[in-house]
């Protein structure tokens, strides 16, 4: 064994632990042994302690054990069961706003909103209608859009908001008051990724970089009342194949109001199908290879089917459940100060990074890309961008003014100082803090909204608003909106058409006060 050892010695460590294997010497406690009393060798110099690894290791995932830097097997299967783990958790956090996106495509296809034919809610969006964080106040319409067999027009209306998206949820441009037809309607094209043929005049072009197209819009309402903007889609909205210009089909609406269904995506594994079902659809050039790469990483390939092992689907079924309860840190809980319109407050802005999540040129805002996806549905630059008297404007508060959480059970007042700054409306809309939809109570509308009939407002001009499960004492009922005991709930205040003061600053909401 001694002249082994000293052969060994002579020729280099590496061979050390091959000879000390062919002599039978493997066991873990000699080899860590002769690790450390390695003799100086005529090259030796003094090597730096930060580059080098311990025997072992205690970290938050057991403790790491090496042979002169080389893991053992059980710390090897550590580290790639966490690695997985890791990889699970940011493909879920990353992959939000796609899994929303395709989250929509059965019911489209259920009720008819895919191949030119449009879903609508001609009597408003009520609670059936597990939507994230609709309004009450506007008449929503959505279809599908998909080229891959070719480009397609949609003619749009006058006097709507619309928004068009990718697959990827990555905004892609507007039509309507805060597009280029400015409102007045107008045809847009929608063109395949790398189409290369020829591009006819007349059109608003829009070239994705996904063949699924997502264009969602919503109608304004007349003194309260949704039939002129319904009745105005219905007449001018038109899709359809390009190829099919000069004798388009007659495009068919589905009136959805008050019919049960989801467009929400899960939290659980089946997140990763949903995540694979997208990557099967889309070309894989509409995403940077890092994304790419982070989603093979865990099985998620164009043209490979997405079936992991029971090790690995172990790790996924934990992996999602960590993503959804960081989603959820994000959203309910932002340790970002600067998400939060004034110090101190409750009061939370979907985005302080803007509708590209930007930090700097370059720099993605991680956090507010996946807390503004699990909770929002649509993403646009009118959402964010400052326009006076035009657009919207939003805040959330999911704490009351002691930061804790909202409570079905409780009830809570907001006051409106004088001189609330909205050209057009405001409204608060309540949210069922699980599904991030409207909240479902015995109120058809889980809303209050200035053009609600019997609004009352207060002799200076301010406006009190109540949320609680029964209507307060001596509150006006249409300036409550109900709650369910035993649920955790959340709000959105909106301005239609904002003004100078909500910008400067001038003007606040009230913070969410507990009455009980």
């Amino acid at each position: 064994m001694q002249r082994i050892q000293l052969a060994a010695s002579a020729l280099g460590c590496g061979l050390t632990v091959a000879l000390l294997t062919i002599a039978g010497c493997n066991n873990k406690s000699d080899t860590a042994t002769l690790a450390q009393t390695a003799p100086k060798m005529k090259m030796t110099t003094d090597i730096p302690p930060e580059i080098t690894t311990p025997d072992s290791v205690e970290t938050r995932i057991g403790t790491l054990k090496f042979f002169d830097g080389f893991p053992d097997d059980k710390t090897t299967q550590l580290v790639y069961d966490n690695l997985d783990f890791m990889r699970g958790v940011q493909a879920f956090l990353r992959g939000i706003p796609g899994a929303s996106i395709q989250a929509f495509i059965p019911t489209a296809k259920k009720f008819g909103g895919v191949n030119g034919n449009v879903m609508i809610f001609e009597e408003l969006m009520d609670s059936k209608a597990l939507w994230l964080t609709p309004n009450n106040s506007s008449v929503y319409f959505l279809t599908w859009l998909d080229t891959t067999n070719g480009p397609i027009v949609m003619e749009t209306p006058p006097n709507v908001l619309g928004v068009i998206d990718d697959h990827w949820f990555r905004w892609v441009g507007d039509y309507g008051n805060a597009g280029p037809d400015k409102g007045q309607g107008g045809k847009f094209l929608f063109l395949p990724p790398g189409y290369k043929g020829e591009v006819p005049k007349g059109y608003f072009v829009m070239r994705p970089e996904t063949y699924g197209v997502w264009a969602p819009g919503r109608g304004m309402l007349v003194n309260g009342d949704p039939k002129p903007a319904v009745e105005s889609i219905k007449k001018l909205l038109k899709i359809y194949p390009l190829s099919q210009a000069a004798s388009p089909p007659v495009t068919k609406f589905t009136n959805m109001s008050g019919v049960p269904h989801s467009t929400i995506h899960a939290n659980d594994f089946h997140f990763y199908e949903e995540v694979h079902e997208v990557l099967e659809m889309e070309p894989n050039e509409a995403l940077d290879p890092e994304t790419l790469g982070l989603f093979a990483s865990i099985g998620l390939e164009k043209g490979k089917p997405f079936a992991p092992d029971e090790r690995m689907k172990k790790i996924l079924v934990e992996a999602a459940a960590v993503g959804n309860a960081t989603a959820r840190a994000l959203t309910f809980r932002s340790r970002n100060q600067a998400s939060y319109i004034y110090p101190g407050s409750s009061w939370w802005i979907p985005s302080n990074s803007g509708y590209e999540f930007l930090l700097a040129p370059g720099v993605f805002d991680l956090d507010s890309r996946s807390g503004f996806h699990y909770w929002a549905t649509g993403i646009t630059p009118a959402m964010f961008a400052k326009m006076v008297g035009k657009g919207s404007q939003y805040a959330a508060a999911f704490e009351d003014s002691s930061h804790h959480g909202l409570d079905g059970s409780k009830t809570y007042k907001v006051h409106l100082p004088p001189h609330i700054p909205a050209k057009d409306n405001w409204s608060f809309t309540l949210y069922d803090n699980q599904t991030r939809s409207c909240l479902q109570t015995d109120q058809r509308f889980p809303s209050v909204n200035s053009f609600d009939k019997g609004l009352v407002t207060n002799a200076d001009g301010s406006t009190d608003v109540w949320f609680g499960p029964k209507l307060p004492p001596g509150a006006p009922d249409a300036n409550w909106a109900q709650t369910v005991p035993g649920k955790g709930w959340n709000m959105l205040f909106r301005l239609y058409g904002p003004l100078e003061p909500w910008f400067d600053k001038t003007w606040r909401v009230g913070e969410v006060e507990l009455v009980q």
